[in-house]
């Protein structure tokens, strides 16, 4: 298979790059750096055909899809706070940078586009679990940039026939994920302070929940929704379907440092919601992914490859 990955260069496209190359598949990754390393496809390099680009720049896009069955588009601003600082900046690379992905993919004779969505499109909804039937009500520029991409890739199936699969990716982590980024997520950012022994900070008071996901388990997620074929456009959360307090996620990781430091406590970030977990029916019967890691396993593995 002839694969694309838009933002391969960063935490989870560099896992799926490496992933798609070990299976044999041949793969060009797209990226402009911004957020993404090199350093992160140093160590199979030589199998991938790396190409540094915006994912707004049509012709870039249009040469590197050249022959290309699938993309994963993984490429995004994955920030809820600098879409609230900066939403027409973003909405320029989450919204119009999707957008030219699907034409490019359209006026390629792509067969498939595989998008990173989000449980942001949720909102702070109360009812648990998340089910992908539920109305969306995002609550921020960011959740709305994935609310609108997953719309695009339903309207240009329903236009050209592009098969376009959105997966709701809820709190991803493992390694790779670089804890001085803005956009980085909140375990690697506590695992970077507890390995160190800096102080860390809760804004909120650490009884908001989330549902952790091990990347491997998002790449099999990707992977397994390629070959998968659908008569629709269909929408799959992609978690373990277990809810993890902050506090809990610390416990984890004061075991794992044997620490007694406890955290400092800020206010709660805008845009943020408090609680989530998903259903997983869709990702176990749909894409027949189980997911493998759960949050202590996943959080002693990333301890001692750290």
């Amino acid at each position: 298979m002839n694969c694309l990955v838009t933002g391969g260069a960063g935490f989870i496209g560099s896992h799926l790059a490496e992933a798609l190359v070990l299976a044999g598949h041949r793969v060009t990754v797209v990226d402009d750096l911004s957020t993404g390393k090199l350093h992160n496809l140093k160590h199979f390099e030589a199998d991938v055909h790396f190409v540094r680009g915006d994912i707004r720049d049509y012709d870039v896009l249009r040469r590197v899809m050249r022959g290309v069955e699938v993309v994963f588009h993984q490429a995004a601003i994955a920030s809820v706070t600098r879409s609230v600082e900066d939403p027409i900046g973003t909405d320029a690379v989450n919204v119009g940078g999707t957008v030219t992905v699907l034409t490019a993919a359209k006026e390629s004779g792509v067969r498939k586009v595989v998008f990173a969505s989000s449980a942001a499109i949720y909102g702070d909804d109360p009812e648990l679990p998340k089910r992908e039937k539920m109305p969306p009500q995002p609550q921020s520029p960011y959740a709305f940039h994935k609310l609108a991409g997953e719309h695009y890739g339903r309207l240009f199936h329903q236009l050209y026939g592009l098969s376009f699969v959105a997966l709701r990716y809820f709190n991803v982590f493992g390694p790779r994920q670089d804890p001085s980024s803005p956009y980085s997520g909140v375990i690697s950012i506590f695992l970077d302070r507890f390995k160190a022994g800096r102080a860390y900070t809760i804004y909120g008071d650490g009884t908001q929940s989330r549902d952790f996901i091990c990347v491997e388990d998002v790449v099999r997620a990707n992977l397994a929704a390629a070959v998968t074929e659908f008569d629709q456009v269909p929408v799959i959360n992609v978690a373990r379907g277990e809810a993890h307090t902050l506090l809990e996620l610390v416990a984890v990781l004061k075991e794992l440092a044997q620490s007694d430091r406890d955290p400092a406590f800020g206010p709660e970030r805008v845009g943020d919601i408090k609680h989530s977990r998903a259903d997983t029916t869709r990702l176990r019967t749909w894409l027949g992914v189980e997911p493998q890691i759960g949050l202590a396993e996943g959080l002693r593995r990333l301890w001692e490859s750290t």
